[in-house]
């Protein structure tokens, strides 16, 4: 599996910003990886950080609005069908909606730090027609600080970004802990209205 990740990175890296953008929209490969190795690719000069930045937010949210797409047209039914394809669980959509059920839109943003249910979120999203403005605007709001994180450590790693998942445990925890933090008081405040 360490081989096919490898060959498709290096691939990736060939294609410079598209390749960062292309890595995040098709899900192969795990986000944190991709950013990495780009962040990787700025420590070497290949790209800049601006431009990967750009490539990141654009690969992400692209990847999110095609999963909102198939919840708007597909729904469950198709998802539940075909959602191993796209290496979406079933499970992984019953925590997203019941995440999405339980906390409303305002989790579009907070769910992208939590493992399992942030890629899986963007479904119910499109299933409760949720509007594309409103989600876009959370999901570009929520790539931006993933993208950067990545990007960062992989600069700091460099040859050895491969460790990525090793290096970050420490700063996911805190990232977690604030989008609950954030769902708390998105539900504090929406119950006030």
């Amino acid at each position: 599996m360490k081989e096919f990740i490898h060959s498709i990175l290096e691939l990736l890296s060939q294609l410079g910003y598209l390749g960062i953008a292309l890595g995040l929209m098709i899900e192969v490969i795990p986000s944190e990886i991709v950013l990495s190795y780009g962040g990787y690719l700025i420590s070497t000069g290949k790209i800049n950080f601006l431009g990967a930045l750009i490539a990141g937010v654009i690969g992400g949210t692209l990847a999110q609005i095609f999963l909102y797409w198939l919840g708007v047209y597909g729904g469950r039914p198709v998802l539940d069908k075909y959602g191993k394809f796209l290496f979406i669980k079933k499970s992984h959509l019953d925590a997203s909606e019941q995440w999405f059920d339980k906390y409303g839109t305002g989790v579009i943003f907070s769910a992208r730090f939590v493992p399992v249910i942030r890629h899986a979120i963007s479904i119910p999203a499109g299933i409760a027609k949720m509007p594309l403005s409103t989600f876009t605007l959370y999901t570009i709001a929520a790539m931006i600080p993933w993208t950067v994180l990545f990007l960062l450590l992989g600069m700091e790693l460099g040859d050895h970004w491969k460790d990525i998942k090793e290096y970050s445990q420490p700063f996911l925890l805190p990232i977690i802990i604030l989008a609950a933090i954030s769902v708390t008081i998105y539900l504090f405040y929406n119950s006030k209205k």
